[in-house]
């Protein structure tokens, strides 16, 4: 992007761009916006597009940009911090893009009553690391935890390698201050762990992807640090097996702070992109975390469990060696770049992960592409990967049709066995086609009417989502 003045500029748009310096202040109106607040990690902006940024500083400035915003009939694009995989943050011609970075305060940490009180720009990684000393963790953290903020999270509904012990984003949310459509100041939900009075306007606004009101602050739950953890890996001929082995750990006693599957595609990728020697031909691993009390009485039932199953079971006595393999694990993203690939994201239950990952190499063959897969296994949240080698990456984002025909086929078999379309990444703009798959008319009829209730004049996030 090399001006915010197009070629055949907006008026009204221009015009608002100069009020809103004169309200917020030049620096909070930057007259040239950086490429990357065009889009997220998966969905790029178009370079042809013009739009205005907003970084406000406050609550009060967030408030002032909406109430402008509508005035104009301006849209809004609210953003975090750009980690989204769907195009969620993805700017529109003519928009206003939001974002709330700059709103990083954690106002409150409170230990007895297990809440904090933060600003929506917050990184994820940052709260639990100003927790700690007090003995606490935000349990939410999703791979982008080091980058992501707690806005964002909130927006997408994010989870994470965790989920599977501590739940989501909304597990771990009570309550929510966001600004609506109109710049109207509105807090929903408790600081109580209980709480049923009237609607609950604070779940429905968590993964709405900000259509409904942007999230400038939440009260959310922290949990105490474990007293102890281990890491427990294993390896299996193949990822069915592995899916298997999930299964088993569902049969014991042991419940799993985090239970990551790695087929040897994505083990591969990973010792390529990292230099690091984790594959071992065609099988597959499962890398296990236990914590809380009790870990070895755990550790010793996981093991058993999982070499019933067929596993080559070890615990990783050294923390060092735990680390490392976790860091691998959050790395598998990042690992097979500089060809033509698709990241996706389904979930269906953990019963039948088994048969989806047989499907995927079955729709890997029948469309000539390469795949591999990595699951937050604990939930049955499936991300594969699709790739042509020899192909490379289009810096547009656009993908050859076999890679676009396997993701589909994807899709429709999560959905066949009883899942869903996405299981934490969000609907944004990259899946909006497959929603009638899962939502029925009446369905998709009665949250277009939620979204009237909220956003009569269809401002917030354009064409995402819904």
């Amino acid at each position: 992007m090399d001006s915010t003045v197009p070629s055949d500029p907006v008026p009204n748009v221009v015009d608002l761009a100069a009020r809103l310096r004169a309200e917020l202040g030049e620096e909070s109106v930057p007259q040239v916006p950086q490429a990357r607040y065009g889009g997220d990690r998966a969905v790029p902006g178009a370079s042809d597009i013009f739009f205005v940024l907003v970084l406000p500083h406050d609550v009060a400035g967030v408030q002032t940009t909406l109430r402008l915003a509508h005035e104009t009939a301006t849209p809004v694009v609210p953003r975090g911090a750009g980690s989204g995989l769907s195009g969620g943050a993805t700017a529109t011609d003519g928009a206003i893009v939001l974002g709330l970075e700059r709103l990083s305060t954690i106002r409150e940490i409170d230990p007895l009553d297990e809440v904090a009180v933060v600003e929506a720009g917050v990184i994820t990684a940052d709260l639990s690391a100003a927790l700690a000393p007090h003995g606490f963790f935000y349990a939410p953290d999703p791979a982008s935890v080091g980058i992501s903020t707690i806005g964002g999270n909130i927006a997408t509904n994010a989870g994470g390698l965790h989920c599977a012990k501590y739940g989501v984003t909304r597990e771990s949310v009570l309550g929510l201050e966001v600004v609506l459509a109109d710049g109207t100041l509105l807090r929903t939900g408790h600081r109580s762990i209980k709480g049923v009075t009237g609607l609950d306007l604070t779940q429905l606004l968590i993964g709405s992807e900000g259509t409904l009101a942007v999230v400038v602050g939440a009260t959310v739950r922290i949990r105490p640090l474990p007293v102890a953890r281990r890491t427990v890996l294993a390896r299996f001929d193949s990822a069915a097996q592995a899916a298997a082995g999930v299964g088993a750990i569902s049969r014991s006693p042991v419940q799993p702070a985090a239970t990551e599957l790695l087929d040897a595609g994505t083990l591969a990728d990973i010792d390529a992109h990292a230099g690091s020697h984790i594959a071992a031909g065609d099988g597959a691993m499962l890398l296990v975390e236990l914590d809380g009390y009790g870990v070895e009485e755990q550790t010793r039932d996981l093991i058993g469990a999982l070499t019933a199953a067929g596993g080559d079971v070890r615990a990783i006595e050294s923390e060092t060696e735990a680390e490392r393999l976790w860091e691998l694990r959050r790395s598998s993203r990042a690992a097979g770049g500089g060809r033509a690939r698709l990241g996706e994201d389904v979930a269906v239950p953990t019963s039948r992960l088994a048969e989806l990952l047989t499907e995927l190499e079955a729709i890997g063959r029948r469309h000539g592409v390469r795949t591999s897969a990595v699951a937050h296994a604990g939930d049955g949240n499936l991300h594969p990967s699709f790739s042509l080698l020899g192909v490379p990456e289009d810096p547009s984002g656009q993908l050859p049709p076999a890679i676009l025909a396997a993701a589909d086929d994807l899709v429709r078999t999560a959905l066949d066995l009883g899942g869903t379309i996405s299981g934490e990444h969000g609907i944004g703009t990259s899946k909006r086609g497959w929603l009638d798959l899962e939502l029925s008319p009446a369905s998709r009829a009665l949250q277009h009417r939620v979204k009237e209730a909220f956003d009569p004049q269809h401002l917030l996030n354009p064409g995402k989502a819904l």
